[in-house]
């Protein structure tokens, strides 16, 4: 898993409430393959018509090309616990997302797969899109071990759960937590059997 620690990048202001995994990829588009890549997928209706052509949805203005970040209002994720939403986001590009709250499992399955979901306080979300919005060009420094987002002169705090934030800063995995305490397991184990060696398989 890759290393977040600090991003500065093209942002693009979603501003939508409540989106959920069924939107970030609509379910008829999960038999494919993840490696012909989730990304043209990502918030498909909203971004085009039956026909296939373009609805102009924010995400593929021209000043929001690139972006690596979007900014959100409440209950970004919520719905299904498909981890299928992170890809599309991830193959898009996406390596932030921040909002004033997550639909839990989808926080837990970002940041497994390297994506910061960065929670702000829901006044602070309003006054980011609004500083956003009114950009030439959007973009926002995120720095994780400061947990502060700027955006020219201002400077905003977030929150995550200390053990994702962790995970993020050391691009571990689950089972990385665990091997960090490796010295301290072999030591109980040895201390373990010292002490009761009838424990072992015969």
């Amino acid at each position: 898993m890759e290393r977040f620690i600090h991003l500065e990048a093209t942002t693009c202001p979603l501003g939508l409430a409540n989106v959920d995994t069924d939107q970030l990829i609509p379910a008829r588009f999960m038999s494919r393959p993840r490696s012909e890549g989730y990304g043209r997928f990502l918030l498909h209706d909203l971004r085009f018509g039956p026909d296939g052509q373009s609805l102009g949805f924010m995400l593929d203005e021209a000043r929001h090309a690139g972006a690596a970040i979007v900014v959100a209002r409440r209950n970004f994720g919520t719905g299904s616990s498909r981890e299928a939403a992170v890809y599309a986001l991830w193959d898009f590009g996406i390596r932030c997302v921040i909002a004033p709250s997550f639909g839990d499992i989808f926080a837990s399955n970002a940041v497994k797969n390297g994506l910061l979901p960065a929670q702000v306080s829901p006044e602070d979300a309003e006054t980011i899109l609004a500083l956003l919005e009114g950009a030439e060009h959007p973009r926002l420094k995120v720095d994780l071990e400061d947990l502060r987002i700027e955006i020219g002169h201002r400077s905003f705090p977030f929150a995550i759960d200390a053990v994702r934030r962790l995970q993020l800063l050391n691009g571990w995995d689950d089972l990385d937590l665990t091997r960090r305490h490796a010295g301290e397991i072999t030591a109980f184990r040895a201390r373990r059997i010292a002490e009761a060696p009838w424990i072992l398989p015969g």
